[in-house]
């Protein structure tokens, strides 16, 4: 599928074809090349003549496989209302990438061409002072200021302010005829709002409801209730937390008094779902939950280095628990050798157990009342899976005391597999229940798969190890 081109005479090497998500379609490389050249030359007019004409969605596709400073500056030459329509088919990190060298005329040239909730969603990532000269210039500033007075991450940032809402004592022919007349300005929508005089939610009606109806039948008679609500300082995981216990497509958010002020719509539940995920994956991997791509030196400093350095003490403690160990490793250098094997099996199993355990808190499938059968499954599970890395372990000890000369291996062997045992089951159990209470005392358990797993993992691991290996091998060969 292609865009309608109008530019250079319709010819086909001006034509983007869309290719798979996230992929660059092979057609298209001589033409980005082609786009890139012509930013690099500085020439403007034969860049926009090539892109003019085509579909939002494809010069948003081009953005995003430019390289950024030329992307920045193609963004730049288009039309206010093209670029406007490119910037909303785009990701809020490369939106924020676009207005780096951009001037307060030109945002908010872009801005008043944008969707409110866009809008807000560009404006709440530029500086503060940046964000209220641009406002100053936007028709509908008040409302969009409004909106950025929210919490990050909260319903009233989420909401869109625009919904359907009918007086209860209204009959169906006149909320039919207002919903007519309001729908204009809203793109999709699933339900209707009902609100008595003292403007308050009190019911909702599906348009179903208004088609099945009689024209005089009263909206109070046939309106159904409101399952559920939220304040606009609520939390955005609570929302989507409720919409999934709800099973709704949309929310309405209501301010102290009950009226209504806005809705989260499934567009918004979707964003939500994709946030969180992207913050939790984040967290596992040990970075700020607002890293981006395109982070600055700084910013790249700030937001890692504390995790670095919490693994820096976490392997710093692992390796004094090794070094109060040498009169051990002195006896029997061979106990090296199974460090890294007994860290790596900790490490996993713990990052293993962690991540179905995070998992499950999101989809709202485990609470703190789970966590009695949560530790008996893993101890279970650990047990088993333990027992079948010991036995291999094992094995693998006495092949090779064959081929090199190895003091006791039975023992050692043993003492291999019994440490391995032990830790497998240790760090699964931790990796299971910590979450849990992580989340218990509101705390993302998404922190847990991070260092403070894999630090704790490698400490007990390593202390379990020479404990058991002192106790077992040390006393045969000394």
């Amino acid at each position: 599928m292609s865009s309608n081109p109008r530019d250079d005479g319709g010819r086909p090497d001006t034509r983007w074809v869309r290719g798979e998500p996230g992929e660059l379609a092979p057609g298209n490389r001589e033409l980005l090349d082609r786009i890139e050249d012509r930013i690099r030359d500085e020439a403007r007019d034969a860049a926009i003549a090539i892109v003019g004409g085509w579909d939002p969605l494809d010069i948003s596709e081009l953005l995003i496989n430019l390289p950024i400073r030329l992307a920045r500056k193609l963004h730049g030459w288009l039309p206010p209302e093209t670029a406007s329509e490119a910037l909303a088919e785009v990701s809020a990190d490369l939106r924020s990438n676009l207005f780096a060298d951009a001037d307060i005329e030109r945002i908010a040239e872009i801005a008043e061409g944008l969707e409110e909730d866009d809008a807000v969603e560009l404006l709440d990532d530029l500086p503060e002072p940046v964000a209220e000269r641009v406002l100053e210039r936007l028709t509908d500033g008040d409302e969009i200021r409004e909106r950025l007075e929210f919490e990050e991450d909260t319903a009233g940032e989420a909401m869109t302010t625009k919904f359907l809402a009918v007086l209860d004592h209204w009959d169906v022919r006149t909320a039919t005829r207002a919903v007519r007349k309001m729908a204009k300005e809203i793109e999709s929508f699933y339900e209707v709002y009902v609100v008595n005089e003292a403007r308050q939610l009190v019911g909702r009606v599906q348009l179903r409801d208004l088609l099945l109806n009689k024209k005089r039948t009263r909206i109070g008679d046939i309106m159904r209730e409101v399952a559920v609500y939220v304040h606009p300082d609520a939390d955005q995981e609570d929302v989507l937390e409720l919409a999934r216990t709800y099973d709704v497509q949309t929310i309405p958010v209501v301010d102290e008094q009950r009226h209504v002020i806005g809705r989260i719509t499934v567009e918004e539940l979707q964003e939500i779902v994709r946030d969180e995920a992207e913050e939790d994956i984040k967290l596992m991997s040990g970075l700020a939950p607002d890293a981006l791509p395109d982070d600055s030196v700084r910013r790249i400093i700030r937001g890692r280095f504390p995790w670095l350095a919490g693994g820096l003490v976490g392997a710093a403690l692992a390796g004094a628990v090794v070094g109060s160990f040498e009169d051990q490793l002195r006896q029997a250098a061979i106990l090296a050798s199974f460090i890294p094997v007994v860290m790596a099996i900790a490490g996993n199993a713990g990052i293993q157990a962690s991540t179905v355990t995070v998992q499950g808190l999101a989809a709202g499938n485990l609470w703190i009342g789970d966590l009695g059968r949560r530790v008996v499954k893993e101890l279970l599970g650990s047990l088993i899976n333990g027992a079948l890395i010991a036995l291999a372990l094992g094995v693998l000890v006495v092949v090779a005391s064959e081929f090199i000369e190895v003091d006791a291996p039975l023992r050692l062997a043993a003492a291999a597999g019994l440490s391995v045992l032990l830790v497998t089951m240790i760090a699964a159990t931790l990796g299971s229940t910590v979450p849990l209470v992580l989340n218990y005392f509101d705390i993302d358990p998404a922190v847990a798969t991070g260092v403070f797993i894999t630090t704790t993992n490698d400490i007990l691991g390593v202390l379990v190890y020479f404990t058991v290996a002192s106790t077992i091998y040390l006393g045969a060969v000394v």
